[in-house]
């Protein structure tokens, strides 16, 4: 006769395995790369607020008495108050245009399915290895067509179109995360195609849109060739340009340029500060094919 025994069923572990001791790394060894990366990226920056908010003719490596002097003298008198202008224009500009088109025609990729859809896909990504340079003289001569050359709106056009590729694989990719029997239940519910949209999908958008909106501000604010190239007015310079004209052929006065270099990075660390979170979400729910 056969007898048939219970195969005995292991304890459910409720411990968590440690790593054994001579496996651990020490956290000096964490630390201190992070540590030196840091002082790396740090330093730069340092040096540009001491030469900022140092005295003229000072050679102190800690800024003391402070000193305003030298904003005031980037502010009022070298004009950059009307850089700052045209850079904030234009970045909020290229933002509303980018993410107004983006969630257009993410949508459309992720919600509808049309012949040539897969070769539209690839020849997005084929244009994000295209470096902006070699499309400047196709640029000049359509915006000299269009009779747009020095004007801020060649600029945000021109940033629009860089920014779009990238804008609409992230928002098709995280609106194909969200479940489409929301939208079938709204309509079911008697709204349109569009109420539905506005109602269910836009509300959890908010992270890619942060995503794309802020990509596209701080490429537009920090972008320096295609106003070089398309802008030769002084009163239409953006911040880029404005710091780099105001480097003098003989000689350059650091604090200014300093002071310069603060008030330009400090729109861009206050966007940041503030979208971190937003940005995490949304890069990361966008890169994940639903």
């Amino acid at each position: 006769m056969t007898v048939l025994t219970e195969r005995p069923v292991a304890a459910p572990r409720t411990q968590a395995v440690h790593a054994a001791p001579g496996n651990r790394v020490p956290r000096w060894q964490i630390y201190l790369p992070l540590a030196l990366y840091l002082l790396f990226t740090l330093v730069p920056f340092y040096w540009m607020l001491v030469f900022a908010f140092r005295p003229a003719g000072s050679t102190a490596i800690v800024p003391w008495p402070l000193t305003l002097q030298h904003f005031d003298t980037v502010w009022n008198g070298m004009g950059f108050a009307v850089f700052f202008r045209n850079s904030l224009m234009v970045g909020v500009a290229s933002l509303v245009a980018t993410t107004v088109v983006a969630l257009a025609g993410g949508y459309a990729l992720a919600r509808y399915d049309f012949r040539g859809k897969g070769a539209f896909m690839v020849g997005m990504l084929c244009t994000q290895f295209i470096p902006g340079a070699l499309m400047i003289i196709p640029l000049f001569e359509i915006f000299r067509t269009l009779d747009l050359t020095n004007s801020l709106w060649s600029l945000v056009i021109a940033e629009t179109v860089f920014q779009l590729p990238l804008s609409l694989i992230l928002i098709s990719g995280f609106i194909r995360n969200i479940p489409y029997e929301l939208e079938q239940a709204a309509w079911v519910d008697g709204c349109s195609r569009v109420r539905g949209f506005l109602a269910i999908v836009l509300p959890l958008l908010r992270p890619a849109l942060v995503a794309v909106g802020s990509f596209a501000f701080i490429h537009s604010w920090n972008n320096f060739l295609f106003a070089l190239m398309f802008i030769n007015d002084q009163e239409k310079f953006t911040v880029p340009v404005g710091l780099a004209y105001n480097l003098g052929e003989n000689s350059v006065d650091f604090g200014a340029l300093a002071a310069g270099g603060v008030v330009a990075a400090l729109p861009v660390v206050i966007v940041f500060a503030f979208i971190q979170r937003y940005l995490v979400q949304g890069m990361s729910a966008g890169a994940v094919k639903g």
